[in-house]
């Protein structure tokens, strides 16, 4: 086993909703998923549209479901991060690695599947885009869940007086794993990964501690400000989103763990700027003497942007892919142009695509999108 299995307490309840099984799949979004298959050309070579939907809504009449060939669960996955209106990184779509593992069974199988996803996609800071996928929901019972928000999280020790040591934005979460039996370590810190929180069946909730070499992390510093390293901080290289579920043709897989790369800002800019994340604005703005007495000196932004540089810079001095926000704007409008020369729409939300820093400066701002349509499909649904 690559992952350690954790004591989990069982009289407390995760409070989840589910049932023992899921409404039938509807043959319609099935017929629909597969159209767009066909005719798109990514059907298997000599395989015929109208021989594999009589042989899907023959499988539904029957269990209620169907099962996804491998180029069907592949071409559904890639289009679902196609669809992603919130992602400015969508022209790698096509190049997303799959790992189809829907019959890997139980927690201790998944959490290992996990890691391995983890050491697969790092390769040693050359981050690959990849997903894996575990098996879906069907009428007979629910498929398995990562309450994680991320494969890779921090934890967050609130005490008494509210303030946090570590990462508010999953204090709950701590508690909770810490009500199920994880043990925090010895001399808790800001930057202790979170273990896995993994339930394969319903009502049987199990923890796993991810190993070591699984987790990249790179320790931050500055170019020009040596006082920079002495904060101590650092950052994980995958940004590995596992509570999105995935649906594809009427089918959902609740566990469908998938990553790209980081791309500066959202490290500099939001999770270690925030005021309700590590709120270090004001620590970054007193080390390097500004005059935070009024908004008007500007002083946030003189430090939200010298700790995005030592984001980038510690990335790039280790070796790690990361984006930075002007290029990577630059190319989701080659992503727009492609799409929109292929016939597609290409929904786009505004509001994510245009990043926190300097978004006037990027290529991105300047125009408006087509808005989101909720029922777009494939796609990857907000958790519950």
């Amino acid at each position: 086993m690559t992952v350690t299995p954790e004591r989990v307490t069982p009289a407390v309840s995760l409070n989840h909703q589910r049932v023992s099984g899921e409404q039938d799949v509807n043959s319609a979004e099935a017929e629909e998923f597969l159209d767009l298959m066909f005719a798109e050309g990514a059907a298997e070579e000599g395989a015929r549209f109208e021989t594999r939907l009589a042989r899907v809504r023959a499988e539904i009449a029957e269990t209620g479901t169907y099962t996804h060939t491998p180029a069907e669960l592949a071409f559904g996955a890639r289009v679902a991060w196609r669809n992603s209106a919130r992602c400015i990184g969508r022209l790698y779509w096509n190049s997303l690695r799959i790992r189809d593992r829907r019959k890997a069974a139980g927690a201790a199988a998944i959490a290992d599947e996990c890691v391995t996803h983890l050491r697969q996609a790092t390769r040693a800071g050359r981050i690959r885009p990849t997903i894996t996928i575990f098996a879906p929901d069907t009428p007979a019972a629910p498929g398995p869940r990562i309450h994680n928000e991320q494969l890779i999280r921090y934890a967050g020790y609130r005490f008494e007086d509210g303030s946090v040591l570590g990462d508010p934005r999953h204090a709950e979460f701590t508690e909770r794993v810490r009500r199920l039996g994880w043990r925090p370590p010895e001399r808790r810190g800001s930057f202790d990964v979170l273990p896995l929180l993994v339930e394969a069946v319903p009502g049987e909730p199990r923890l796993f501690t991810l190993p070591p070499d699984a987790v990249l992390e790179v320790p931050l510093t500055h170019p020009d400000h040596r006082w920079f390293a002495g904060l101590g901080l650092r950052w994980h290289a995958v940004p590995a989103i596992s509570n999105m579920p995935l649906e594809i043709g009427g089918v959902t897989y609740p566990a469908a763990p998938f990553n790209g790369w980081y791309l500066g800002t959202e490290i500099g800019a939001r999770n270690l700027a925030d005021e309700q994340r590590y709120d270090l604005l004001p620590v970054i703005a007193e080390l390097m003497g500004l005059d935070t007495a009024s908004e008007r000196t500007l002083w946030r932004d003189r430090a939200l942007v010298e700790l995005t540089l030592a984001v980038q810079h510690s990335f790039d001095a280790a070796g790690v892919t990361m984006a930075d926000h002007h290029t990577e704007s630059r190319r989701f409008l080659s992503h727009l142009d492609r799409e929109e020369r292929a016939g597609r729409r290409c929904p786009a939300d505004w509001s994510w695509l245009v990043p926190p820093l300097s978004g006037g400066q990027t290529a991105v701002f300047h125009r408006y999108y087509d808005p989101p349509d909720p029922a777009t499909r494939p796609a990857f649904l907000s958790p519950d």
